[in-house]
């Protein structure tokens, strides 16, 4: 990807220059809101946990909502969409402060969409093909799902040798018990998962156990 990450005014976004999605965090929450109101409080226990790259999956009518409130009251957060399958939701997420894209998979116009976009984004791919196809399109930064499903880390480790360009952020049945081994691949920058993010805590409004889950996650899997 060769968009950088919009900075909004008046202060600077946190995240690199470099405008990586794949270098904000080694793990990549990824949140599905049902109740926007609870987007914000959410955020701030993921941001103060240390991990402020979030993912915002288009999975419920309260997603854009989601979204549009983090981007204006987290400041420290690095709010993205995810499960983004159309030209309407690129335009739709990046118009409520989506600051990166993230897509379980890719079509010609989809990819036209992501990269007129203005933001990163990190289109899916399962298949050797679809990574090639992809580095034919400059792209270089790739969402790998559903891993544990499409080869796991072995999977990727076969790409490695022919394909070092490529670079992933594995999600889809990624654990604490097997995200480090896939951060310990040459070509994974972060791994995307939802253990921090246990339901009967987000019903229960227990922001506090969700902040100590993110923090172990960040310190356990900080590199």
């Amino acid at each position: 990807m060769t968009s950088s990450l919009p900075s909004p005014s008046p202060a600077p976004a946190p995240g690199p220059a470099s405008g990586s999605v794949l270098d904000l965090a080694s793990v990549m929450p990824v949140v599905v809101v049902t109740d926007a109101a609870d987007a914000v409080p959410l955020a701030r226990a993921l941001v103060a946990g240390g991990l402020p790259a979030i993912e915002v999956t288009l999975r419920t009518p309260a997603a854009l909502d989601a979204i549009r409130a983090i981007a204006a009251e987290v400041p420290d957060a690095v709010v993205g969409a995810g499960t983004v399958i159309t030209p309407v939701q690129v335009a739709d997420t990046v118009a409520a402060g989506a600051r990166f894209l993230v897509s379980p998979g890719w079509t010609d116009g989809l990819l036209d969409a992501m990269k007129a976009s203005g933001v990163p984004f990190l289109p899916g791919v399962s298949t050797a093909s679809e990574v090639v196809a992809l580095l034919e399109n400059g792209v270089r930064e790739m969402k790998f799902f559903p891993a544990q499903a499409a080869g796991g880390t072995a999977y990727l480790r076969s790409l490695a040798g022919p394909l070092p360009q490529a670079r992933f952020c594995p999600t889809g049945g990624i654990t604490p018990d097997c995200a480090a081994e896939y951060l310990a691949l040459p070509n994974v920058g972060c791994v995307g998962g939802t253990w921090m993010l246990p339901g009967d805590a987000i019903a229960a409004k227990d922001w506090g156990r969700i902040e100590s889950l993110a923090r172990n996650a960040a310190t356990l899997y900080a590199r």
